[in-house]
């Protein structure tokens, strides 16, 4: 191969593997608050909107309040509060995102992922075993109390669960505004995968594959009441 044909060969599969790899798209301005005329961020799931005119920015565009107070728990003991540019406008174009997590004593954090992020989670207080699997099944994992942080890799599983006798909150940051969340219970029970795959794959019973998807199934909706 020429010499010189080998140096552009290099340079445009280090330039092809910056996209390919990159979160989110770098942004090419300041900032982009979405502007309100061309409709509601809320009416196109997080994609980015044209900006309204960054002399129109004020500062409340940069500050969400919204996570002053834990959310609603769930049956798992967690209560989470999801930050994104459908809730802070001020975040959209950023490459970021981040929640809030609580969890009552005892509560866990179910083992999920996020496809399209890298997170780093803070915990604010209490003690939590957290910890994440790699691609050859090993576990990473330890208590983790007031102060300390831990990083789970883009795309692999992780999870956390209380381990002290009061309630934890943990912050976590992403590296996109878009992270996506599958939680492993759910995508197996509650997708609609054949039973019979189920069965040969975790090896239960019929009965036991039902009692499952009773569990994680989506509740359908009963319309207004």
């Amino acid at each position: 191969m020429h010499p010189n044909l080998s140096v552009w060969l290099v340079i445009f599969l280090l330039q092809y593997s910056s996209i390919t790899f990159a979160s989110d798209p770098d942004p090419i301005q300041d900032f982009c608050i979405p502007n309100p005329k061309f409709g509601s961020i809320k009416t196109i799931h997080l994609t980015i909107l044209p900006c309204k005119n960054s002399s129109e920015a004020t500062t409340d565009d940069f500050i969400f309040s919204g996570m002053k107070i834990p959310g609603n728990f769930s049956d798992t003991g967690l209560a989470t509060i999801s930050v994104n540019p459908v809730l802070f406008p001020g975040i959209n174009t950023l490459g970021m995102s981040f929640v809030r997590a609580d969890l009552k004593v005892g509560g866990i954090n179910p083992p999920h992922f996020h496809p399209r992020a890298t997170e780093i989670a803070y915990v604010v207080q209490g003690s939590v075993y957290s910890g994440f699997v790699d691609s050859t099944n090993r576990v990473f994992a330890r208590i983790l109390e007031q102060g300390e942080a831990m990083v789970y890799p883009r795309g692999l599983m992780h999870f956390q669960m209380n381990v002290g006798k009061k309630p934890a909150t943990v912050f976590g940051s992403f590296n996109s505004q878009n992270p996506g969340l599958q939680r492993i219970p759910a995508a197996i029970f509650g997708s609609g995968i054949n039973d019979e795959l189920l069965e040969k794959a975790f090896g239960l019973s019929p009965k036991q594959i039902d009692s499952m998807r009773r569990r994680f199934e989506p509740k359908k909706s009963r319309g207004r009441e």
